[in-house]
Formats: C-alpha cells, structure tokens, sequence
C-alpha cells in the first residue's frame, strides 16, 4: 500500500485548497473516466461543505444520465483542520472507486460530519483499504432523498478499511458523535475485512453499525436496505455492535432483508466503558437475517434485543457470546424462550455457546457457567481461539470450531491499522 497512515507523506503530494467555502474539486454533470491520484485536500473556508464532489447530492442531480461516473480516488489524503471539516467526499456518482487514501480530522461543530456520504449516486462503489476517521457516520450511504427517482445505491463492496475516530473526541460535546457505517439505503452490499473501532453514547445510542431503511424526508419510498454481507470484519472499542431497523417508521419505505453477518470478532463491546447499551445486536422488524460464526465479547445486559416488530427467517448458530442477565431479550417479554416465540417465529437457535445462560433458552445451544469455561487460548490477553482442550472445538453444526476463525479474521484485515 502506497499510501497509508503509517506511510503518509503528504509533503509529497500536491495540494488543492478551496480559497472559499465551497467544495476544492467538483464534477460536472455527465463527467466520466477522470482519476485523482496523489493528491492533498485541504479543508474549505470554515470546514464548510464537502472537500471532493463525486456527483452532485442537490436535485439538479435528476436523471442517471447526468451521473459522473468511471472515477477513481487514488492515494488522496483529505483532511480538516482546526475549524474542522463537515465531510470529507460527496459519493453521489456511478462506478467510482476510492482507494489507499486517508480522510482525517472530520468533525464540524453542531452538524453531522462524514468522511464519506453519499445518497443521490446509483453506485456502483468500491471503497477499499482506506483510513476513515469522522465525527458523526465515518461512512454513510443515504440521509437525504435521492433526487433520481428509484435510486438505490447498489453493488457497494467496502473491503480492508480502517473506521476510526480519536478517543479525544469524547470530551467534545459541541459535535455528533454517532456511529461508523451507516446505510440508510444501499442494496448488494459487501463488507469484508474491515476494522471498526472507537464509538461510544453520544448523539446516538452507541450503535456502531447501523443498517435502517429509511426515506428520509417522505420522498423516496422505494428507499431500503437489502441483500447485505458482514464478514471477517473486527469491531472493537464500542458501546454497542449492530443496530438493524426492518422498515422506517416514520414514512414508507421498503423492506430490510437477506442479511448475513458470518465470521466477525466483536469484543470490548462496553457499556461500562463506553456507555449505552454494551449489547451485540438491536432489531426491530426485518426478513431472512442470519447470524453465523461470530465471537462477541460484551457487557451489556442481553446480546440480542428485539424490539416492536418481530423478524421473520432469522437464524443464530455457531456463536459464542456472554448472557450475562437476559441474553436474548425482548421489549415486553421474557428473556429466552420467551422473546423468541415473541419476535422470533419460526426461528433457528443452534450450536451457540451463551456463556452463563440460564435454563429458559432452546435446546441444541451450550451453556457453560461463565466466558472462562469456553476454553479460549488467552481470554484475559484477547486470544479468542478456541485451545485445542475446548469441548467447543469441532462442535458448530458444519463440523469446525463454534466462534469465529480468528486466523482468516486476522488474514482478512493484515495491514489495515
């Protein structure tokens, strides 16, 4: 990698400044095939705006054929200063990729910031072995209603990426600090071997990824989030892990739906330290989600809280996690069995280790008396592979270790930080 955080050196580069407060670079409608390459991008007068614009997010951004497309974001290093930054590049494009380039020092004072946002670009993007660091969304698709009709992100692969934000930021109460991936319409999602870290209860509830269709305004009722995969990623250093809203309440909006989160470490997911709800998983609604092979070390009271809307197709197996008080849990119900029949229906619960888990949980799971019975290599020194002696090994339902493999976790994201 030519041009990383370890490696930077932006004395190299040659440099573009807005004189004023509006955006340094910006396509022209029907652009296409242009490529930024070793460059530096000051922040604009103020931190007003966005630094780079792929596309144009306003409604003179109407029809596909006006769509920038075929752009590259190569090596760039997009940065704010000591106004800050409101967002580092505007994704409102077709076909762009952004890669091996470092966005940093994002935050603007009382309104949302974002290294990279986009909403009114059909896609497809390749987001790939990037630094991301920003105040409110490190990275989000929608937040406002496509002005082309029908629009849906689409074909979105976000591989090898470092999704951060300074744990100096915490004593900052004048930004929004909110999570790091956000979708609020995106469709043909893949997001592999990423490192997302730092997040904790601010101007949201401490959710770190966060998956909620939504049409923003009431404009863009085909908005939705769909076929989606979560795999081999770390997420560490949060408050909470995953947030996932199966249609917006508050306008029509399609339907969440055929999500896979496979392989994935989780841990120092803390309420205690971060503050909200320390817990792995959050749903409210949502069709076919599947849960597979992860390893998730939290403190929160329930690893799994259902919410107002049951979900239909969901399966959990293969995992490790701690119960401590209700594990799975319901709003309204009972921990367990209870919340299942509640919001689970027709439901698949199998192979899982719940450490400390009580009697009221479906047959087929594990259930040792603490996290230190599951027979990890080094819990203390956070070495989640299961030692040769655990009874866990070889027991997940496709004949491997229950838990995530941390080696191919690890293979996935060498390099990243």
């Amino acid at each position: 990698n030519a041009f990383r955080h370890h490696g930077c050196r932006e004395d190299h580069l040659a440099k573009i400044k807005s004189p004023n407060t509006y955006t340094a670079l910006a396509t022209e409608p029907y652009a296409h095939h242009y490529v930024l390459q070793l460059l530096e991008f000051a922040a604009n007068v103020g931190g007003y705006g966005e630094v780079i614009s792929l596309g144009d997010g306003s409604n003179a951004q109407n029809t596909l054929a006006m769509v920038p497309h075929d752009l590259i974001v190569d090596r760039v290093y997009v940065h704010g200063d000591a106004s800050g930054q409101k967002r580092g590049i505007g994704l409102n494009s077709a076909a762009t990729t952004i890669r091996d380039s470092y966005v940093s020092n994002i935050w603007y004072v009382g309104q949302d910031s974002q290294a990279i946002a986009g909403w009114n670009g059909p896609g497809p993007f390749t987001i790939t072995n990037n630094y991301l660091e920003a105040a409110s969304e490190n990275f989000l698709l929608g937040g406002a209603d496509p002005a082309i009709v029908d629009l849906i992100p689409s074909d979105i692969v976000f591989t090898r990426n470092y999704v951060t934000k300074p744990l100096a930021w915490r004593s900052r109460s004048d930004i929004n600090v909110k999570n790091l991936f956000e979708l609020k319409n995106g469709q043909r999602v893949t997001i592999d071997g990423n490192i997302f870290e730092n997040n904790w209860l601010a101007a949201q509830a401490g959710y770190s990824i966060v998956f909620t269709g939504r049409s923003q305004d009431g404009l863009a009722p085909w908005s939705v989030v769909k076929d989606l995969t979560f795999t081999n990623n770390i997420v560490r250093h949060v408050a909470s892990g995953i947030n996932i809203l199966g249609h917006d309440y508050r306008f029509p909006s399609g339907t969440s739906t055929h999500f896979v989160f496979r392989n994935n470490l989780f841990y120092d997911m803390s309420g205690a330290t971060y503050g909200g709800d320390g817990r792995f998983m959050l749903i409210n609604g949502g069709v076919d989600v599947t849960v597979d092979h992860n390893t998730i070390i939290q403190d929160g009271n329930s690893v799994l809280y259902a919410d107002t809307n049951a979900v239909q197709q969901f399966v959990m197996t293969n995992n490790i996690a701690r119960d401590n008080l209700y594990g799975i849990m319901g709003g309204g119900t009972s921990p367990g069995n209870g919340t299942i029949a509640a919001f689970f229906p027709n439901s698949t619960f199998l192979r899982g280790v719940w450490a400390s888990a009580p009697y009221y949980y479906p047959t087929g799971n594990f259930y040792p008396a603490n996290l230190s019975d599951v027979g990890f290599v080094d819990l203390a020194g956070g070495n989640y592979r299961l030692a040769p002696s655990s009874i866990y090994r070889n027991a997940a339902l496709d004949g491997t270790d229950v838990g995530a493999n941390i080696d191919v976790i690890l293979a996935a994201t060498a390099g990243v930080q």
